[in-house]
């Protein structure tokens, strides 16, 4: 039986966790309002796993999660899969229904979600509840539970179907996203390694920190892939937060830590003064595979 630390019970992160379960008979879920406390949990050995949303579609990376995984928690990458992020409009029509049956927008005064996925609906706020002040909350979940608990304020949330079903509210617009091709991607995290599916790609996700003063590193770095033909499919800099100008690098890389190449990679990056640390090596799941 594992037991798996998430945010609230409809968020996609509720939904994406049960599709990589789906296999699994004996899971118990362990909902926090925070992610904060997903992480806690794991670390504090409560669950054997957290699900942690880290990059959107729209959005990019999600810089707070990431930092968590950085400087807050070691807790190793043990798998990633994606999950289209499908975003509705969800409240009460009875507030907003006018004689013809039509909605009234004007009545929403206040529009409250998650800050990504508030992000992910920005044309439709600006075209339809441009009036409407926005509230950012821990997620799309906890959005969805307060218009629930507020009736006759004029707030509307951003978030699942699933939420709005749970909550007895109703879909005041579907799938309000910007793009339709939204989706966000997860990682797995925790001590033991994720053996209930196998993927034939296998991903490694590392940090490294650059010598000071040294000229050319990040190029040196980047040419021990290069000539080895091995693929970079993310870099990104992020701030240490040791002081202003100190950066690390994230990257993640197609390549098994099982194979001569990539240790190989690693020495030579090493004997120019950087200093490396290993996240995970996991397998990387598409949702087709998880259908």
């Amino acid at each position: 039986m594992k037991t798996i630390a998430l945010l609230p019970a409809g968020s996609v992160s509720d939904e994406a966790a049960k599709q990589l379960f789906s296999l699994e008979d004996m899971v118990v879920w362990k909902h926090h309002r925070l992610i904060a406390d997903v992480f806690q949990s794991t670390v504090s050995g409560i669950s054997d796993y957290s699900i942690i949303p880290i990059e959107n579609t729209i959005e990019g990376s999600v810089s707070l999660h990431m930092d968590w995984l950085v400087h807050e928690v070691d807790l190793p990458f043990q798998a990633e899969w994606v999950y289209p992020s499908i975003q509705n409009l969800i409240g009460r029509r009875s507030e907003l229904e006018l004689e013809s049956g039509e909605l009234d927008f004007s009545r929403i005064t206040k529009v409250i979600s998650h800050p990504v996925a508030m992000a992910q609906c920005l044309q439709f706020l600006r075209k339809h509840i441009p009036h409407a002040e926005t509230e950012h909350v821990s997620s799309t979940a906890e959005a969805v539970r307060i218009v629930r608990d507020n009736p006759g304020q004029g707030i509307a949330a951003i978030g699942t179907r699933i939420a709005a079903a749970n909550n007895e509210l109703d879909l005041l617009a579907s799938e309000v996203t910007d793009h339709d091709n939204n989706y966000t991607r997860f990682m797995l995290v925790g001590s033991e390694p994720y053996t209930a599916r196998k993927s034939e790609r296998i991903k490694t996700s590392i940090l490294i920190n650059l010598p000071e003063d040294y000229p050319g590193a990040l190029h040196q770095v980047l040419s021990a892939f290069a000539w080895r033909r091995i693929n970079l499919s993310r870099i990104e800099s992020r701030p240490t937060k040791k002081k202003l100008g100190s950066y690390y690098f994230y990257i993640e890389i197609e390549m098994s830590m099982d194979t001569v190449l990539l240790p190989a990679a690693f020495q030579e990056i090493e004997a120019i003064g950087c200093h490396i640390r290993i996240l995970g090596c996991y397998p990387s799941f598409s949702y087709e595979q998880l259908l």
